[in-house]
């Protein structure tokens, strides 16, 4: 049953060497070292994260966990209704969680950086800034569970200021726009232990469907059964509080369970999200029965927005959505206005409508009408506010992978003027978005230039010679884009904040191909920035690694590009062809010229993190780091008809690249790949002999466990059997004749790739004759997180390798 705790007591390492038979009798392994100077990367403390205060005065520098002990994801683990969460502390569980663990305050005048002292080992999470910047909020993991904890900037003391909060359905807390105090999701008072859900069950599990259409994705984590309706009910009902800075909280309300709670930019009310019964054990909670509503600061109800039933039966297509209100979310830039979208065509994409989705606006006493902002022929994306008569408003339609943007005057509503349209995927076109920062209540607005015609823009700054971001401006009026500063050539700088009214002192992050990211305040007046960190190279083992941009083409014309490390001291006239890594992962395009963008990475500072690839680097491999495999539907046609085709001469285009550099030796050629890349790998080994082996990590191998849509494909498996079972390895397992290392994460939370996608594989592989070693990582879910998983991970792929490709012999 769901419900079980998956805390239970395991070997310290699982390799599942067979389904049955004598591979049983193999002893379980203990966890691996990966070879030097692996371990050693693996342990350094990562660069911690900058966050700029409202007031523009101060940074946060944020400390963060590495990776933790496998110890901490053997804590008891709850599996309810989608989410993952730590009954010992009502939170999310540790496999969720990036905890952080030290806090410091950087003068962006520039100085010491001031610690914040924090009790013995603490690890925390949601950090927020007060609407005033004078405060940083922070929810501590405490034996009992957590605490909701203030720190005072101007001292850098921190303070406790209540316990019982409720995170079990993500932010827990809110600022009050007057930054006096919080409303919190908080554990009701006195609550009793958890249900008891071990009595044997009374009767059986039914499901039944009465004619009624209700096609669902491959979520994970549902609810299964009574039990789980209960513990789900225990660990997410909570009781929303007003919680001061000083002073006594009070209860808004009688509890329930909130999914979500935000207070207005004007203080005075509370959106609330809360899931009502009847639950449903085939979509996750943010489908269940909810009701959406608006109560005040007493707890009194005001307006409901919405109550909405059961949404298990909306359409698979990726433009699709459920009928009803949706997007609930408060008008930044007013004290008390609504703000949400609604389907005009019934959420279904195939349905034909001019009209998408109509965008309303209600503002308190919430007793009118709603007035409509704008009305979309495609889905609403998004708004970001300005002032009284300026907003943007965002649209996009995946099946053309169009955006639209647009400018609304929220004074005068009902129609909008287009500024831009394009292809999102265009990375050298992109404009950019809106520059956002907080105004005095706490919520982002757009930032526009001082006579308001213009609106701040920052971006990436994609160009073929590498990205470059920038500050620009975009045009009210025409949508005509300019640049107030760019990052210089050879560098990778871009903007943490907007230090001043004009937009002419900035703080940034700077790093190029050999220096280490850090903060500094650039004045464009200036020559030079002012550095404000000197954190340094957390990998100095990999300082003196190549790495070059390559471009190549396919045979059918579409232009690739892939990322070729070699490493340190490699020297082609002397060392000759080296065994070559290529690690991947597939991207469907609807416009073969998008799809041969490429763009060069020459003034990054690349360091491994984690289970990546890169490592390999210290061992003597040469790694083709995302060589391009464009899956592109022209005129219409789906990307995934010829899947197999296209990923095949991607592949083969890419080692005849690095073969003809004289860099790789075509006979010591590795693939590689993550979840969908690692079923990239599993296809090239069974369609194509242009790899010695492959190395599959938390892949899906069997296209009809995913019936209703996988990545980017939006048919059911009724409508393209066909592309189905052609995509599908585990139909072609008895063609895999190279061998392949499976990696799975025991307790795999993607949609999709449930564990039972490579246990099925490894039993096909198994069955065919094939090399294939499987390996089960013990409460990893779909990103491995624990020190002794990573490690172990890298130790297998390197072993691997070694056998396979770097010592191995002639191919027969």
């Amino acid at each position: 049953m769901r419900h079980r705790l998956l805390g239970r007591a395991l070997p310290a390492f699982v390799l599942l060497a067979a389904l049955s038979g004598p591979a049983f009798a193999q002893d379980p392994l203990a966890y691996q070292q990966p070879p030097a100077p692996i371990a050693d990367i693996l342990d350094t403390k990562p660069t911690p994260t900058p966050s700029l205060s409202p007031d523009r005065t101060t940074l946060a520098l944020f400390d963060r966990a590495n990776l933790p002990p496998i110890a901490e994801l053997a804590e008891p683990m709850l599996r309810l209704g989608g989410y993952r969460i730590n009954p010992r502390n009502n939170g999310p569980a540790n496999s969720r969680v990036s905890w952080l663990t030290g806090l410091s305050f950087q003068p962006v005048a520039g100085g010491a950086a001031r610690p914040v002292q924090l009790p013995t080992n603490a690890r925390f999470m949601s950090p927020s800034w007060s609407p005033d910047g004078r405060s940083v909020a922070l929810l501590v993991d405490a034996p009992s569970g957590l605490e909701l904890w203030v720190v005072d900037v101007a001292s850098a003391r921190a303070r406790k200021v209540t316990e019982r909060v409720n995170a079990a359905s993500g932010s827990a807390f809110d600022w009050t726009p007057d930054s006096a105090g919080f409303v919190v999701r908080l554990t009701p008072e006195g609550r009793g232990p958890a249900p008891d859900v071990t009595r044997p069950p009374a009767g059986p599990i039914v499901a039944e469907s009465m004619g009624r259409a209700a096609p669902v994705r491959t979520y994970q984590d549902l609810l299964g059964d009574a039990g789980d309706e209960a513990l789900f009910d225990h660990y997410f009902t909570s009781q929303l509080t007003y919680v001061p800075l000083t002073g006594r909280a009070r209860a808004l309300g009688q509890p329930a369970v909130y999914l979500g709670a935000v207070v207005s930019p004007g203080g005075e009310h509370v959106l609330t999200t809360t899931a009502k019964r009847p639950y449903s054990y085939v979509v996750p909670a943010s489908l269940f029965p909810a009701e959406i509503n608006v109560i005040d600061l007493q707890g009194r109800a005001v307006h409901q927005v919405a109550d909405l039933p059961l949404r298990d039966n909306v359409p698979t297509p990726f433009d699709a959505v459920a009928p009803g209100p949706r997007s609930v979310s408060w008008r930044a830039d007013a004290p008390a206005t609504l703000v949400w979208t609604e389907a005009q065509d019934g959420g279904d994409p195939r349905t034909q409508s001019e009209v998408r989705d109509r965008v309303f606006t209600l503002a308190a006493p919430f007793t009118a009408q709603p007035t409509t902002l704008i009305d979309l022929n495609e889905r609403y994306g998004g708004v970001q506010w300005g002032d009284a008569d300026t907003a943007l408003v965002n649209s996009r339609w995946f099946n053309t992978r169009h955006e639209t943007r647009y400018v609304v005057d929220p004074s005068n509503p009902g129609s909008g003027r287009v500024l831009i349209e394009r292809n999102y995927q265009d990375r050298y076109n992109d404009p950019g978005f809106p520059v956002m920062e907080p105004n005095g209540s706490g919520f982002s607005v757009l930032r526009m230039t001082s006579d308001g015609s213009k609106v701040l823009m920052s971006g990436a700054g994609a160009t073929r010679e590498g990205e470059y971001p920038f500050l620009g401006t975009m045009d009210l009026q025409s949508g005509q884009t300019g640049r107030l500063w760019t990052s210089a050539s050879g560098d990778y700088e871009s903007i943490v904040g907007i230090l001043d009214d004009d937009a002419r002192r900035l703080v940034t992050r700077r790093e190029t191909r050999n220096d280490p990211p850090n903060l500094y305040v650039r004045n464009l007046d200036a020559q030079s920035p002012d550095a404000l960190t000197q954190f340094q190279d957390p990998a100095p083992q990999l300082a003196g690694v190549s790495r070059q941009l390559i471009t190549y083409t396919r045979a059918d014309g579409v232009q690739l590009s892939g990322t070729l490390y070699l490493p340190a001291g490699y020297d082609k006239d002397r060392d000759g062809p080296l065994p070559l890594v290529m690690w991947a992962y597939p991207a469907e395009f609807t416009d073969a010229a998008v799809a041969g963008q490429v763009v060069d990475t020459a003034n990054r500072f690349v360091r491994p993190g984690g289970s990546s690839h890169l490592f390999l680097l210290t061992q003597g491999y040469a790694v083709l780091d995302d060589p391009s495999m464009p899956i592109v539907g022209r005129d219409g046609a789906e990307p995934n008809d010829t899947y197999i085709e296209q990923l095949t001469a991607s592949a083969e285009a890419a080692v005849n690249a690095v073969v003809e550099m004289g860099v790789a030796d075509r006979d010591r050629i590795a693939v590689g790949g993550h979840s969908y890349g690692a079923f990239m790998t599993a296809n090239l080994l069974a369609h194509t002999d242009l790899f010695r082996t492959g190395v599959a990590r938390s892949g899906a191998y069997n296209r009809t466990l995913t019936p209703f849509g996988f990545q980017a494909e939006q048919r059911n498996y009724w409508e393209a059997p066909e592309t189905y079972n052609a995509m599908s390895p585990f139909a072609f397992a008895d063609k895999v004749n190279e061998p392949i290392l499976l990696i799975h994460g025991e307790a795999d939370d993607n949609q999709g790739t449930f564990p039972i996608q490579s246990e099925r594989f490894y039993a096909a592989l198994k069955g065919n004759g094939a090399t294939v070693r499987y390996v089960v990582l013990p409460l990893e879910a779909h990103g491995y997180r624990a020190r002794e998983s990573v490690g172990h991970t890298l130790w297998e792929t390197v072993r691997w390798l070694d056998q396979y490709v770097k010592n191995a012999g002639p191919r027969e």
